[in-house]
């Protein structure tokens, strides 16, 4: 039996919310202001996005949404903040800023851009083995199969750097500059 491809999660709901963040985190002394403000959050979006359980470790926030709520410091927390909720299938809810500064857009996309480029690279060196083959099967110089096979032996360095750069891509977390690095 072959194993099924693990499928991406389907949208169920996506909605826009201007979260008050400033009465949960009054709350608490200021040292404390940021992370009441991420609970405060947390309890909005289950509120709102109707998740019956409760259960905050489902509610996953973005970079962006976290550098955003932190750029003043921990006393400083926003008093309000707009997010984008995403509720998938299995359950989970993804919370990110509504509005990311061109910068930042750009820079996701740029990335993107390079993951696909790496993809494609890798699917037409896979091709062109295929076609290769087919052709080792007819009798050629001992001197042709060895260029061949060195040949191959490149392509597939190339390849395998190419995979694990597109490995490490997906692995590391993208890193978002903060906005006075941007102003920069």
């Amino acid at each position: 039996m072959a194993a099924k491809k693990p499928t991406e999660p389907k949208i169920i709901l996506e909605r826009e919310y201007t979260v008050p963040l400033r009465k949960g985190w009054l709350k608490v002394p200021s040292y404390k202001r940021v992370p009441k403000a991420v609970k405060t959050l947390k309890q909005f979006i289950a509120r709102h996005m109707r998740l019956y359980d409760k259960d905050l470790r489902k509610i996953k926030i973005d970079i962006a949404l976290n550098n955003e709520l932190r750029f003043r410091g921990i006393k400083k927390p926003p008093a309000k903040i707009k997010v984008r909720a995403t509720k998938l299938d299995n359950n989970t809810i993804k919370v990110e800023l509504a509005h990311l500064p061109d910068k930042l857009q750009f820079k996701r996309t740029r990335e993107e851009k390079k993951k696909l480029e790496i993809k494609k690279k890798v699917e037409e060196r896979k091709k062109e083995r295929k076609q290769a083959e087919p052709q080792e099967k007819s009798e050629e110089s001992a001197e042709a199969k060895e260029k061949e096979a060195s040949a191959r032996e490149e392509s597939l360095k190339i390849s395998e750097q190419q995979a694990k750069q597109l490995k490490h891509l997906s692995k590391t977390k993208e890193i978002i500059p903060h906005r006075k690095a941007l102003a920069k």
